[in-house]
């Protein structure tokens, strides 16, 4: 049997990378960025217990990949036989390399969850019966959490590299987009994950944690808009094609979703609720879902800015 199996218009009709594409390079972006920043915290400070944003990447992680591969399932031509893609593999593609890393990381992420979630788990009657699986298995924390953080940073570059081998696409092949996705997705990560610890799990607004990532959210978004710059002139200086495809930044209805959404949205509007706003509204609740909420729209229209100007603007 032709073990092959194709991503085309499952869920749209148009262009050969439709809409749900983008959603799942937005969720897988966000899953692995919120836990890489998570471990990087909890290693750097060798933290030993359960902290509220440790439970709320974990979490964010666990639902927004199984989110992700949902929208990349009903992508499929035939999304009956997507098991086809867990059984029949080319190392040569990039798309069966990635399938690889999700068949490990999604079941690690799984499993750190139950260990962050142990407190909330003892809670729950219901979910008593995953208790002696914590307990036999926690030996294996310390090197499911090493292995994890590799492969969440995999899956955050691997969403570039999926796209970046479209060669026909000036905007999309280029080797600066994965470095972009991991910067937005680290970004877009930590601001879900922020909010969901302070939402849910009661984070006070500056706990330690809270502290590290205020001040590490800057240099991420310096270095985001440092690859969209690197981006944009390599297509401004490039040959015919690339200069053709630079229109998509000044022209049409996608470079009002990059000026207006990832720029304005994305970009801007945290720096003034940070910075033009007074220090009291600055370091409140509100300012922190607000700030987290631009991070997430930013992200997911430089998604799809990536992707639609990306195809329209071919060579």
């Amino acid at each position: 049997m032709d073990g092959s199996i194709e991503f085309t218009m499952g869920l749209s009709q148009g262009i050969a990378w439709p809409w749900p594409i983008a959603v799942y390079l937005f969720f897988a972006g966000i899953s692995g960025g919120a836990l890489s920043i998570a471990l990087f915290i909890r290693f750097f400070k060798k933290q030993t217990t359960n902290t509220p944003f440790l439970k709320a990447a974990c979490l964010t992680s666990l639902v927004t990949i199984s989110l992700g591969m949902i929208c990349l399932v009903f992508d499929l031509t035939n999304p009956l036989f997507f098991w086809r893609i867990l059984v029949f593999y080319n190392l040569n593609s990039v798309m069966s390399v990635g399938v690889l890393a999700l068949n490990a990381y999604i079941p690690l992420v799984a499993l750190i969850t139950l260990f962050a979630m142990e407190d909330e788990i003892k809670r729950i009657p219901a979910l008593s019966f995953l208790l002696p699986i914590i307990e036999k298995l926690r030996c294996l924390r310390s090197p499911a959490e090493k292995a994890v953080l590799v492969l969440a940073m995999s899956v955050c570059a691997y969403t570039g590299f999926l796209i970046s081998a479209l060669i026909r696409f000036p905007i999309i092949n280029t080797s600066v987009l994965p470095a972009l996705f991991v910067a937005s997705g680290l970004s877009a990560g930590a601001a879900v994950a922020k909010m969901v610890a302070v939402g849910v799990f009661k984070e006070e607004l500056h706990s330690p944690d809270m502290k590290v990532l205020h001040g590490a959210e800057w240099p991420i978004m310096a270095a985001e808009i440092l690859f969209i710059f690197m981006l944009a002139m390599s297509l401004f200086s490039g040959n015919a094609g690339m200069q053709s495809a630079f229109a998509a930044f000044h022209t049409g209805n996608w470079a009002g979703v990059f000026w207006i959404g990832v720029v304005g949205i994305g970009f801007v509007a945290p720096l003034l609720l940070n910075f033009a706003t007074s220090k009291a509204f600055s370091h409140s609740a509100k300012a922190l879902y607000m700030s987290g909420m631009c991070a997430v729209v930013g992200m997911m229209c430089l998604r799809l800015f990536i992707l639609y100007a990306g195809q329209n603007f071919a060579v």
